[in-house]
């Protein structure tokens, strides 16, 4: 902090800031039409991710109109401004929220921002990590500050373990559904626990990522022996003598046993089952093997409106199970889960497998990195054998602005963090759930579980 401004406003200093061509760009812009400096360059990373195509073979020219133009205004701003710039082609590039962390970017204790609003993302590794506006991003870049209203406090705790298949995504999405999508409306979340504290660094990111679909200003949680072990080496990481001095700092960024919560959230681990949603809001989500709810019988006139509203627009109905339920589409990707760990457990159901008939797959690696590695270990091939489309690293179907789409009204079981209406085509019917799912759903032509798959003949 560098100052307290009154009516607990205060002056924050902002470490990284990093861009992306949809909001990025204007950002950049903004600075050269009123010919102001950024004030620390080295401090500012620019990646190609939202609009850029992610068919084979891709370029500047893209699905969506006008995308060319923001792809190489981004490029021409980013190289006048003398930032760190991962094109298209880079070895590097890739989501922002995936690279940040591959490259060691975000850093515990850092306050990082972005034109996003899945920054929240990078909280998993104890930073300040929140999604802002282009106005802002601009601000940021000329001042090194911006102005910020301290949030609330939340603490969600994840004790015991999770059952057997139960994944990251599960876990944020029965917190999402139990307590609703504004659950978390003017908190920094922490989470913390024994479930959280077992999971590795890239299940950590997507339990983060989805705080924002909880309505909070972000997530985050605190480092420890493998947040240490996942940055070290990376390009971005301190070096020699600052990597000693910067575990001394790490070491205490924590909340202390009797630190004070506005509020509290506990959760049992064991009582999350794998789950998947039914409505058009992360809030509207249930058990896989669950009923779809009735409206008629929830007590909150706006929650039974919104979801009347939203099983219309699903075309299902109140009672029955979403388990069996045809689909058209499979899709893997996101910032949410692609990365290598998501692709390899994905790949673990695919192996030897076939989807079905009449679905469209696409699995779209969350990095260039990633593709490479996944690659190098031969789940291209495994992707590619069961029917998967295997694509370049971006956005892609997650962000429908970018040109990407599924058809008209179709079914789509989605990796990704939103299930909007219209969010990955022309009214698309998105359920958001793990990739494992995902998976298992493609080959069984309908939503499925990945037990449906290993207990039958497939």
């Amino acid at each position: 902090m560098v100052s307290s401004l009154g009516d607990g406003v205060d002056l924050l200093y902002i470490d990284r800031i990093f861009l992306h061509e949809r909001t990025g760009s204007i950002a950049l812009k903004g600075l050269q039409e009123k010919k102001r400096p950024l004030r620390h360059p080295e401090n500012v990373f620019c990646t190609i991710d939202h609009i850029v195509d992610t068919l084979p073979g891709r370029g500047d020219e893209t699905l969506m109109m006008g995308g060319k133009d923001f792809i190489q205004s981004t490029r021409a701003s980013a190289r006048d401004a003398g930032i760190t710039f991962f094109d298209i082609g880079d070895a590097q590039q890739g989501i922002v929220h995936v690279i940040s962390p591959e490259q060691a970017i975000v850093l515990p204790g850092l306050t990082v921002i972005c034109p996003d609003s899945h920054t929240c993302t990078q909280g998993a590794f104890g930073a300040l990590a929140f999604g802002v506006g282009s106005t802002e991003a601009e601000h940021a870049m000329a001042t090194g500050c911006l102005r910020l209203e301290k949030p609330k406090t939340l603490q969600i705790s994840f004790e015991g373990q999770l059952s057997e298949g139960v994944t990251a995504k599960d876990m944020i999405l029965y917190l999402i559904g139990k307590y609703s999508a504004a659950g978390g409306s003017g908190y920094s979340v922490e989470f913390c626990g024994d479930a959280v504290s077992a999971l590795d660094m890239e299940a950590r990111m997507t339990l983060c990522n989805m705080a924002v679909e909880f309505g909070a200003f972000t997530g985050m949680i605190a480092p420890d022996e493998k947040t240490i072990a996942y940055l070290e080496g990376r390009p971005y990481a301190p070096k020699g003598v600052d990597w000693t001095r910067a575990l001394c700092d790490w070491q205490n960024l924590e909340s202390d046993e009797k630190a004070n919560f506005d509020k509290k959230i506990t959760i049992n681990a064991a009582d999350i089952p794998p789950m998947i949603t039914w409505g058009t809001s992360p809030g509207q989500a249930m058990a896989l093997d669950g009923l779809v709810p009735d409206s008629a019988k929830m007590s909150d006139p706006h929650a039974q409106q919104a979801a009347e509203k939203a099983l219309a627009y699903m075309d299902i109905h109140p009672g029955r199970p979403l388990s069996g339920l045809a689909i058209d589409g499979a899709f893997i990707g996101s910032c949410t889960n692609s990365r290598l760990s998501d692709l390899r457990r994905a790949g673990e159901i695919l192996k030897g497998r076939k989807v079905a008939e009449g679905v469209r797959a696409i699995c779209v690696p969350g990095s260039s990195a990633v593709k490479r590695q996944a690659e190098a270990e031969g789940l291209d091939r495994i992707f590619t054998d069961a029917g998967f489309e295997w694509r370049e690293s971006g956005c892609s179907m997650c962000f429908y602005a970018g040109g990407e789409s599924f058809g008209l009204e179709q079914r789509v079981v989605t990796s990704t963090n939103r299930n909007f209406e219209s969010r990955q085509g022309p009214r698309v019917r998105s359920h958001l759930a793990s990739p494992e799912t995902v998976a298992a759903s493609a080959i069984m032509g309908h939503i499925a579980s990945p037990k449906e798959v290993e207990d039958g003949t497939l």
